[in-house]
């Protein structure tokens, strides 16, 4: 296939991709509109009925008697979360396929601007989050995972496209390829770690103002199970992104000569190391473990964001290879 069909085959995928994600995003926000809290659900295979005239579970606050009819909520919604994880799959696969059309239509690694960063950050994202997958289940976050990624892949198909190019001398280095990856690897750990934190955040302030109203949240485990995940995405992610940052050093004194100069770029890679680094180190601090860290958590993702669209579209500087006009 010639360059430009690939590319047509890229951007074609991609759209696909993006179809499939939004249903699969659907299907994990009706699974959590319509399943029995966890808190009951170990109790649904039983079967267990009520007595004549008792008030259903739901209506006793920490309640862990079971009906059928809530079996049957439990078993529509967990069909929709299997059908769920299945299209997200499919979505990965046609995603997968764009990028690599991407850079076989080029000839080159496909992370040489913006919208190539963006579109293999967001596969970064569903990749992490489905190998997660096979080791627990935690299809409770697929509607907080794919909102960011599907947001990620609007935004690069209606604002940050570039035709597919050969890069700019300063980025033909197989530092590219060292120093990238490792940057869309820990930014695909650093959005789950977020999602892990906001949904921590929401379900601390229910547990701590003790509502046992049935709720949203009642889906989630809780508070506790949410802050040790979000704990171990972020401590996971902090040295690839360590690697990322000395990589980039490194690489900036093979093509100008100096390790570090102070750029908007390095500077704001720093800014979130450094967030990063005293968020890990307020774990380790009694007085600062759980929400007090969580908010640094936040802080350190804003920093990164703030690093990946306003350095890279506003602020010149000798990383400004968005490629947007």
């Amino acid at each position: 296939m010639s360059s430009e069909s690939l590319a047509g085959l890229s951007n074609d995928l991609l759209y696909s991709a993006m179809a499939v994600y939004a249903v699969a995003m659907y299907c994990y926000a009706a699974e959590l509109a319509f399943g029995t809290p966890r808190r009951r659900s170990a109790e649904l295979p039983d079967r267990e009925l009520v007595a004549v005239g008792a008030s259903p579970a739901y209506d006793v606050p920490g309640s862990t008697v079971a009906t059928d009819e809530d079996a049957t909520r439990q078993s529509k919604a967990s069909r929709l979360g299997r059908v769920a994880v299945s299209l997200t799959v499919l979505a990965f696969a046609l995603h997968a396929g764009s990028v690599l059309s991407r850079g076989l239509s080029a000839g080159r690694a496909p992370w040489g601007n913006m919208f190539e960063f963006s579109t293999t950050g967001a596969l970064a994202v569903t990749g992490i989050f489905l190998i997660l997958m096979t080791r627990r289940d935690i299809r409770y976050l697929g509607l907080f995972v794919l909102a960011p990624v599907l947001l990620t892949l609007g935004a690069a198909v209606t604002v940050l496209y570039t035709e597919s190019e050969q890069l700019v001398p300063a980025l033909k280095s197989v530092w590219l390829l060292i120093h990238v990856t490792a940057a869309i690897i820990a930014s695909g750990i650093l959005t789950i770690g977020f999602a892990q934190t906001i949904c921590f955040l929401v379900q601390d302030r229910r547990e701590h103002r003790g509502d046992g109203s049935p709720a949203f949240m009642d889906r989630f485990p809780d508070a506790a199970t949410l802050d040790r995940a979000a704990y171990r995405m972020h401590a996971f992610a902090f040295p690839i992104w360590t690697f990322a940052v000395i990589a980039g050093a490194i690489w900036a004194e093979n093509a100008w000569g100096r390790y570090w100069g102070w750029d908007p770029k390095e500077t704001w890679a720093f800014i979130t190391w450094m967030v990063y680094a005293i968020y890990l180190h307020a774990r380790s601090t009694t007085g600062w473990r759980g929400r007090k860290a969580s908010y640094i958590a936040l802080i350190g993702y804003t920093t990164f964001l703030f690093n990946y669209v306003a350095v890279n579209l506003w602020l010149n500087g000798l990383h400004s290879y968005a490629g947007v006009g």
